[in-house]
């Protein structure tokens, strides 16, 4: 039976590679949900644009980040990670587990939650969770970091989060150290000078239960604006994203990082 994390609750993993979940009910006038990653170091940003992993960057260069195709199951719809968190460099300190709600609040999405499965037995017969968190309170955001996946005394842990952006992926990439550019091809890039409170003197290291959760920018609405429009990419995600040269930088049009129509 799956562990039911409550926000702020974290448990140790025993597994060395699992697969993110995210599912919900695609009731009439739901918003699509995306699930993404983002690969963080010991000061809580992403090293470079490839950190952060999407459908329109679905695989981290390191193969051991992935993102998964979609999957429907009746009237319910997932959207998969997997993440082989036994073989991460030891740069990699968390991986954030986000998600973002297309032209509509996550108000609008009923019974949203995230499952973290064991990937070795990820969609065989008989597969159960080993963790369970519902994500019900988001009302207005339209991104979410759901939880992370930390290192802690040799192996590593699972934190519940919860906590959300009314700026949507936009605000949810900055907080992280990707340089957001909303302007139209050709114009200055919009450089995203904030430290993310993830790498705020005393909260540079994730900490146990019961503690603010790190990263999160709350239902605040931080970053440079929000996202519109309906453009997105495929599930298998084959991106456009330009080459940034290793630096942290990602060019979001106005429908968000490299999201090409499907």
């Amino acid at each position: 039976m799956a562990e039911v994390m409550s926000k702020g609750a974290n448990t140790r993993l025993a597994v060395r590679a699992v697969r993110a979940v995210l599912r919900w009910h695609d009731a009439p006038g739901t918003p699509d949900v995306d699930v993404s990653a983002l690969l963080l170091g010991a000061d809580g940003r992403v090293r470079t644009d490839a950190d952060f992993v999407f459908y329109n960057q679905p695989r981290h260069p390191s193969g051991l980040v992935r993102h998964r195709a979609k999957q429907r199951f009746g009237e319910e719809v997932a959207d998969l990670l997997d993440v082989d968190l036994g073989r991460l460099p030891a740069a990699v300190e968390r991986v954030v587990v986000a998600a973002s709600a297309e032209g509509a609040t996550f108000g609008r999405v009923p019974a949203l939650r995230l499952l973290l499965h064991d990937q070795r037995t990820a969609g065989l017969p008989g597969d159960e969770p080993l963790l369970r968190f519902d994500l019900t309170d988001a009302v207005r955001e339209t991104a979410l970091l759901c939880g992370e996946l930390y290192r802690r005394d040799g192996g590593w842990k699972f934190r519940a989060i919860g906590q959300g952006y009314e700026s949507g992926l936009v605000g949810l990439a900055t907080d992280f150290g990707i340089v957001v550019d909303e302007e139209p091809a050709g114009a200055p890039a919009e450089a995203a000078s904030r430290t993310p409170p993830s790498a705020r003197s005393g909260a540079d290291t994730p900490t146990e239960a019961g503690s603010p959760p790190t990263g999160a920018g709350g239902g605040s609405g931080k970053g440079v604006g929000s996202r519109t429009g309906s453009g997105r990419g495929s599930g298998s995600g084959q991106g456009g994203r330009p080459g940034s040269g290793g630096s942290p930088d990602i060019a979001l049009p106005p429908q968000g990082p490299q999201f090409t129509p499907r």
